[in-house]
């Protein structure tokens, strides 16, 4: 009895150790933490936190809209668009690389509409090269079109491929969607080719029927060569042709096969800080009727606000902006630490933070261009 008394004498002192230490650990915590807030950030005075002299600082680039090349910046080393946004020449070897499938336009050769295009749905992967290559069957309307209009038996085709981002997310409308037209000619790939494996098993892997058919006689690889690319980057935006060695040479995003889900996942979870980053870091003044993520890549986002214009509730102006990462990204995980420390700024700004062991502005280095502006009433 004595040494259980003894044992439980010996485990109420260490459980009072162990509080006493815990209260300390926790009291030194809170003192950091008091401090940390003292000498990080201070509270402004003016309504919303932020003064009109301080707002005008904000934005660290803002350009003039619809591909202006006039410009004002706030700083003489802050990122222009190109440091910011996909090339052309990126953005259609995305288009190209997400699809698996478009539309190919051939010379039809049938009775009654000879010479006429005729579009047929295929699937398609990349090689190396970024070129399209296709499995068909030799029975297949487009088969026979590129057969019957080569200059000789086996020879090269003139045709077109087409090429569209699905509508894929919710928030996606109507055209407004990026798409490319690839226009060269079409030959087939011989059973001896050095590609041939790399081929295969690309096709294998993009197209599951294939292992079934790819061994037939009746079936064969067709590789597309363009002569001519047109990019088109959706409704009313970016329409331009790519020439092909550029288009060669350019590499997809990095993003580009889950941006999709990111834009759905902004545009669904985060309208809060959508309209947080448009009132505070993009300058939108007016009630915003509509905001939305348009797009994400690995140099940045794409925001389109649609606002009032003035005072009349029926006078409608819609802004495309680009928001800029401050870094290049390299996974979807990078993705989403930028998009939030944006969304941080912006409710730094509208609660009136400002960091005073910084010379900085929350916000003040985000580069920002409005790249679209339009107006409806």
């Amino acid at each position: 009895r004595t040494q259980r008394s003894e044992q439980s004498s010996g485990f109420a002192v260490h459980q009072f150790t162990l509080f006493v230490k815990m209260r300390w650990l926790f009291a030194a915590t809170a003192a950091l933490v008091s401090i940390a807030k003292v000498q990080g950030f201070g509270i402004p005075s003016p309504q919303n936190g932020v003064s009109a002299a301080t707002r005008s600082k904000l934005s660290a680039v803002m350009v003039a809209p619809n591909g202006s090349s006039s410009s004002t910046s706030v700083d003489d080393g802050a990122p222009s668009i190109t440091d910011i946004r996909l090339n052309v020449n990126e953005k259609a070897r995305t288009v190209t690389s997400v699809c698996t499938s478009g539309t190919l336009c051939t010379t039809s050769i049938s009775d009654g509409i000879d010479g006429a295009p005729f579009g047929s749905f295929v699937d398609y992967v990349l090689d190396d090269d970024g070129n399209p290559v296709f499995l068909m069957n030799e029975m297949s309307m487009h088969t026979i079109n590129i057969r019957e209009n080569s200059d000789e038996p086996g020879g090269k085709s003139m045709v077109t491929l087409f090429a569209q981002l699905g509508q894929q997310n919710a928030f996606s409308e109507g055209q407004d969607v990026s798409r490319c037209s690839l226009t060269g000619t079409v030959e087939m790939i011989p059973a001896d080719d050095e590609e041939m494996d790399a081929i295969r098993m690309r096709y294998s892997i993009a197209h599951a029927y294939a292992d079934q058919v790819m061994d037939s006689p009746k079936f064969a690889f067709y590789r597309l060569k363009p002569s001519k690319i047109y990019f088109v980057g959706g409704f009313g935006v970016l329409a331009k042709w790519v020439e092909p060695e550029d288009y060669k040479d350019a590499s997809p995003d990095i993003l580009a096969q889950e941006a999709s889900d990111i834009v759905s996942r902004l545009n669904r979870d985060h309208s809060d800080d959508l309209s947080l980053t448009a009132t505070h870091l993009l300058g939108v003044d007016t009630e915003i009727e509509k905001i939305r993520v348009t797009n994400v890549d690995r140099l940045g986002m794409d925001i389109r606000v649609t606002s009032q214009k003035g005072a009349r509730r029926n006078k409608l102006i819609t802004d495309e902006f680009r928001v800029g990462f401050r870094i290049p990204v390299i996974s979807v995980e990078d993705a989403k630490s930028e998009v939030l420390k944006v969304f941080q700024e912006a409710w730094e700004v509208g609660n009136g933070y400002t960091w005073e062991a910084d010379d900085e502005l929350p916000g003040s280095t985000v580069p920002i261009v409005k790249i679209a502006s339009d107006g409806l009433e």
